[in-house]
């Protein structure tokens, strides 16, 4: 589904702004719950067979993130593991399915060789949601982090922002 397509303009984006609206009423967590699924939704629009993989990366980054909070009792030793391995772990990801074919086949070139693995598809925004994702633990690690709150966070990083990809003045 694209942002100018049919299905998006007149199904998914008035039922999701009502839905949003109707739950707003009630509880705004339930509404902030609701973009989190309608996101999930759009994003699986494309592939479904993505949602798991983006699951487990915002449950990894989110944990993660907490604990990373700034804690007394806890060495700065180990804050700087958990942030090693959070970056450690969406660089993989990033690099398996942006650059797995690429490897192989300049491994079947050099060495003459015939392995062969099924192409990779790429995941829609892999690289901007993996970039979200380690400045939001960059961010937790340095305790610049307001926002702990799961559904807050979900929405805050890992959403598509469009602002967030052009020049921007300082203060904006």
């Amino acid at each position: 589904m694209l942002f100018n397509s049919y299905e998006f303009i007149f199904w998914f984006l008035p039922l999701s702004v009502a839905i949003f609206f109707i739950f707003g009423k009630q509880d705004h967590r339930f509404a902030i719950a609701w973009l989190v699924v309608g996101s999930l939704f759009f994003y699986g629009w494309w592939k479904w067979i993505y949602i798991p993989l983006i699951i487990i990366s915002i449950l990894c980054n989110y944990f993660s993130g907490e604990l990373l909070r700034p804690k007394p009792d806890m060495p700065l030793k180990t804050r700087k593991a958990i942030l090693v391995f959070g970056v450690i772990f969406n660089l993989v990801l990033l690099g398996y399915f942006k650059y797995s074919n690429f490897l192989i086949d300049n491994l079947n070139e050099f060495l003459s060789t015939n392995l062969s693995v099924e192409k990779i598809i790429l995941p829609l925004a892999i690289s901007f949601f993996t970039f979200q994702q380690i400045t939001y633990l960059i961010d937790a690690y340095h305790g610049e982090t307001r926002e702990y709150n799961f559904l807050h966070y979900r929405r805050k990083y890992c959403s598509v922002k469009f602002r967030g990809s052009f020049p921007r003045k300082p203060g904006m």
